[in-house]
This record gives structure tokens, C-alpha cells and sequence, in this order.
């Protein structure tokens, strides 16, 4: 049984918020070494089994890999496609701090694929948003989103840089996001995206195209993103 300390907290999940509060203030960055069972079983007054439980519970909520023979590590933040959210939404629910940097945001009128994916004439003006995602200084995503520009021309002026565009849209414009269709594949890193993404050329990475429906059934936005595959697992859940 594990140790409870006098606030009923059992002293595992101390353990695991102590660790976890180190994580998420840069104490410990992906990669680097989790103390040991035995250093941790010493330095809060646990038996071993205690601490075994701390690091087994961390690792099966993605916050450490354990490595046979040589130790535990942080593991580097992953993001689980099984549910519509933002990025901040994501991030928030692994207990990690979201980040962006907006790289790009313009009204275009030449991309009649993008058109044709919001339901927009040919020639219809597009506000396109490209925003480079990260989270503990390590870079993420490269995720273009493109809306239209009768609609949303507001967006060219708002602070995407710190909100979440699902929480702006659904404030600033009552649009309630309902589903997406996806496609999901894999691209080659091109010389921009490889640096931004700081992964080598033609490394593999995961790309999903999204169109997002309001609630109504609507086409709101359209969706590139360009995902580091070792960041990302794609959860399906499959019925017969």
C-alpha cells in the first residue's frame, strides 16, 4: 500500500506533482534523467515500491519513458488526436504550457484548392494564419489555418500569438466549432519546415488537413499542419 501522509494525499502522487512541477518549470527538459527509484524512495522517506509506483504512474500519463537498464527520462510532450481541441487545448490538458509564434498573417486570393475546401467561390479573399507551435522552447507543429476573409477579416489584427483561435472565433464571432474531416499522411520536411521544425531534411513528418464544421454544419476553417511524427500519436478507436 502506498504511504499517505497526514493530508490523506497518497505520498506517490506527491512524488509524481513534485516531479511534474520541476517539468513544467524547465527544471527538466525532454531527454534529460529522472532521479532514480532509489534516489527518490531516499529523498522523501518512501520505500521503494512507493517511488516505483510514482515513476510507473508519470510514465503511463506520457511525462517520463523509463529505459531498461539505464533510467527514466522526460519524455517529449505528445499530442493525442481522439478529440476536436486546440492546440492550448491539448497542451492544457497534458499539464503543459502552450506557445506560438504567428509567422504569417495576410489576406490571399490565389489558393482555389483552399476555396474549394471552405466552400468558397474560386476567387473568394481567404485570411490565411501561419503559426509556429511549441511548448517548453521545443517546436511542435507548423500549422496553417485559412478562414474566409468576409467572415473573419478581424482576425488580422488579433493577439493569435497568446489565444487560442477556436476560443477567439467562438467569442468574437459566436461560431461553435461542432466536427472535422481529416486526412491524415506523411510528407517529407522541406528546407523551411525543417529548420523552423529543427528536424532534418526530407525527415518524415506527419501531415493532417482538417475542415472544421460549426455545430450547424457549416465549413469554418481549413487546416494544414505539418506535425513532428515523434511528437504526436494518432489515437483511433475501432468498432466491429
Amino acid at each position: 500500500m502506498p504511504v499517505k501522509s497526514r493530508n490523506s494525499i497518497p505520498a506517490y502522487q506527491r512524488i509524481q506533482g513534485k516531479i511534474r512541477k520541476i517539468i513544467e518549470a524547465g527544471g527538466l527538459r525532454p531527454g534529460d534523467a529522472v532521479p532514480s527509484e532509489r534516489e527518490l524512495a531516499r529523498v522523501h522517506n518512501v520505500s521503494l515500491m512507493t517511488a516505483r509506483h510514482a515513476l510507473a504512474s508519470l510514465e503511463k500519463q506520457g511525462a517520463v519513458e523509463r529505459r531498461r537498464g539505464v533510467g527514466t527520462f522526460v519524455a517529449a510532450p505528445k499530442i493525442h488526436f481522439n478529440k476536436l481541441m486546440s492546440y492550448t487545448e491539448q497542451m492544457g490538458s497534458r499539464s503543459l504550457i502552450p506557445g506560438s509564434k504567428v509567422l504569417l498573417v495576410k489576406i490571399i486570393d490565389d489558393e482555389h484548392e483552399v476555396n474549394a475546401r471552405l466552400a468558397l467561390s474560386p476567387n473568394s479573399r481567404v485570411v490565411k494564419l501561419e503559426r509556429l507551435r511549441h511548448v517548453s522552447g521545443e517546436p511542435f507543429a507548423l500549422e496553417t489555418c485559412y478562414l474566409s476573409a468576409a467572415q473573419f477579416s478581424g482576425l488580422l489584427t488579433a493577439p493569435l500569438h497568446r489565444e487560442s483561435l477556436f476560443a477567439t472565433l467562438e467569442r468574437d464571432y459566436n461560431v461553435e466549432l461542432g466536427y472535422a474531416d481529416e486526412e491524415v499522411d506523411a510528407t517529407p520536411a522541406d528546407p523551411r519546415t525543417a529548420e523552423l521544425l529543427g528536424v532534418p531534411k526530407r525527415e518524415p513528418l506527419l501531415r493532417i488537413r482538417q475542415v472544421i464544421y460549426s455545430t450547424k454544419g457549416v465549413v469554418i476553417l481549413y487546416v494544414l499542419g505539418l506535425y513532428r511524427s515523434d511528437r504526436h500519436n494518432l489515437v483511433i478507436r475501432r468498432f466491429r
